[in-house]
């Protein structure tokens, strides 16, 4: 009787020197859009061991637009998720309380791409561009690309598809004239006949591309672990600006591309050059009201709404506060 209590105490003793993560983590659910050639520095999080340490569970929910996401966050689906934040300033112009936290790519990688057959702007009218769902960012750059050409949006037609893939192929079969993609299909396009007429850099130079977004509701209720999880995407794409192989081996392991394929690289290459990354997560609020601008020209909204009700600094605050206490 003596032993079996002196081994029960004995292992009382053990898990009480076990750290606290080992024990129990909270799980955080975060939305994200389906990989692509960016994927090394958007999934880094969930493949390394940040958020673990700071005794959070990360769980990466791949989806296929960010209006899909939105809606998931808001159904209490989702505890996060990254995308464009126009969405989330339209639903708040709505009545909906959704919550900028932080920006993590900052320049815009979309760009026109066309069939080769097409060598202007002017040449589009009566044809066909892919964008995503009405009101989306690539329907938002289609339209900066009209108006800078002094083309009538009536002269052209969006065809409504969901992803960058989605349109990519479409376009390729030679089903559009023109589509909303990102610059990884640069150093394929030529193959399908196909060019970028006008970087999305040029046609929207002040957007934002993709912020972290989570309910006002979630962070009331979790401050802590939205902070963490601030915290552990911070200490993520860090390590992917050092890591260049190891981010460029990451994104062809989530899409299937082969080593020889150039897109991860390209992409990984362009955003270095272009100061893509915001390592720090920042919420740049004179590129978001370019964004609610562009959402109200195209009736998005009808009004617009005050935009420090739409992000929430604090949480970023409370995460760099972590990194740095670490």
């Amino acid at each position: 009787m003596d032993l079996r209590l002196g081994r029960a105490a004995l292992l009382v003793g053990l898990v009480a020197l076990l750290p606290a993560p080992a024990l129990a983590q909270k799980v955080w659910r975060h939305g994200i859009i389906e990989a692509k050639s960016d994927a090394g520095f958007f999934y880094m999080a969930s493949k390394r061991d940040f958020a673990q340490r700071l005794g959070l569970k990360l769980e990466f929910v791949q989806l296929k637009t960010d209006s899909t996401e939105l809606k998931a966050a808001i159904a209490g689906e989702l505890d996060s998720y990254e995308g464009g934040p126009g969405g989330a300033i339209v639903a708040d112009s709505r009545g909906a309380d959704v919550k900028v936290i932080g920006c993590n790519w900052l320049v815009v990688p979309h760009g026109l791409f066309v069939r080769d057959a097409i060598k202007t702007v002017a040449d589009l009218k009566g044809k066909s561009i892919a964008v995503s769902q009405p009101g989306s960012f690539p329907e938002l750059v289609a339209r900066s690309v009209l108006e800078k050409a002094a083309i009538p949006v009536g002269d052209v037609k969006f065809a409504s598809m969901g992803s960058d893939t989605d349109r990519y192929k479409a376009l390729a079969a030679g089903v559009v004239d023109g589509a909303i993609v990102s610059n990884e299909y640069t150093p394929i396009a030529a193959k399908s006949g196909v060019h970028e007429l006008v970087p999305g850099s040029e046609a929207v130079p002040n957007f934002v591309r993709v912020c972290l977004h989570a309910t006002g509701k979630v962070l009331k209720q979790r401050p802590d672990d939205a902070a963490k999880f601030l915290a552990a995407e911070m200490e993520a794409l860090r390590y992917a600006l050092a890591h260049r192989d190891e981010t460029i081996r990451l994104t062809q392991e989530l899409t299937g591309q082969k080593p020889d394929d150039p897109r991860a690289a390209f992409v990984y290459d362009w955003a270095m050059k272009a100061g893509a990354i915001g390592a720090d997560l920042p919420i740049p609020m004179e590129k978001l009201e370019v964004v609610q601008k562009a959402a109200l020209a195209v009736g998005s909204m009808t009004k617009p709404v005050d935009l420090a009700t739409v992000v929430d600094p604090g949480i970023r605050a409370k995460a760099l506060s972590l990194l740095a206490g670490q």
